[in-house]
């Protein structure tokens, strides 16, 4: 029979060092506000020079963020987005740094560096990410592992570097990682198999890394967007599209990225220091029919 000892030794913290969150002050005042502060965290955010990671940013930073790096690969944006933020959060260390999520050495360098230049990282917010509608007959393997490789590959290797810096540092951490109600359900009308794969493979890493990693105090946990009112799913070739996703949606109409920072602040605070794998869906309702 196999020694169980290797399975405790990989998945489980001994009972004689537990991971308690931080107390809370006592004043009701006080402990509202600390109950989801950010004050002395530093955070990268991947895919942050728009859209649901720009807001998601300006977020964490409202929250009281120490530090803040975006990666993305668009150079021109992402530097235009840290500007922004350092004109609004003066008093804050607001960095960009171009980045491809799926080049494994690119990102170890770059989470190195930001490491050394910020002191640590607690919070990695992973938004990067591609999508494809393409039928599945017609769809060139070029194309399905791009969007592996950007939407799940990315987000491993993002959090493996980070994840081993939070080791080395013994800080404990939160990672988010951003799935989709596209890995809990078919997507309809457009067709887009490569995308409902990736994240229903960022979901089931979430889990299996929550399970890994809480023996060193780093939570994992992910956020199920549903439809999002951003300019990736604007124009007049969606008017059909965006009528029928709202259609099939209870609420009746798409999400707005703000809708997002209240779980995503949840996650990388003490606020949620009891999640780990753990996934919120923000659909609108759309994964209950």
């Amino acid at each position: 029979m196999s020694d169980p000892q290797p399975l405790a030794k990989i998945y489980f913290r001994s009972p004689e060092e537990p991971v308690l969150p931080v107390p809370l002050p006592q004043a009701p005042e006080e402990r509202a506000r600390a109950r989801f502060s950010l004050a002395g965290k530093r955070a990268i955010v991947t895919g942050g020079a728009r859209g649901l990671g720009y807001t998601t940013s300006r977020a964490l930073l409202e929250h009281g963020l120490s530090g803040l790096c975006i990666f993305d690969r668009d150079l021109e944006t992402g530097e235009a987005a840290a500007s922004s933020l350092s004109a609004t959060f003066p008093n804050t260390n607001i960095t960009f740094k171009g980045v491809n999520v799926a080049d494994e050495m690119m990102t170890t360098e770059a989470v190195e560096s930001v490491v050394g230049e910020l002191g640590g990282v607690e919070i990695l917010l992973c938004c990067a990410g591609i999508v494809g509608v393409v039928d599945t007959l017609e769809m060139g393997m070029e194309q399905w592992n791009k969007i592996i490789e950007v939407n799940l590959t990315g987000s491993l290797v993002c959090a493996r570097a980070v994840a081993k810096s939070m080791i080395s540092k013994s800080t404990l951490g939160s990672i988010v990682l951003i799935a989709s109600m596209s890995g809990h359900t078919i997507n309809y009308p457009q067709p887009q198999a490569a995308y409902n794969v990736s994240k229903a493979g960022v979901l089931h890493l979430t889990r299996h890394l929550a399970a890994e990693w809480a023996q060193h105090g780093i939570r994992v946990n992910s956020i199920s967007p549903g439809y999002m009112d951003t300019v990736l799913n604007e124009g007049d070739h969606l008017i059909e599209a965006r009528r029928i996703w709202n259609e099939r949606t209870p609420m009746g109409r798409m999400g707005k990225p703000e809708e997002l920072c209240g779980a995503v602040v949840l996650l990388a605070s003490d606020a949620g220091s009891f999640m780990t794998g753990s996934d919120i869906r923000i659909d609108g309702g759309y994964t209950l029919l």
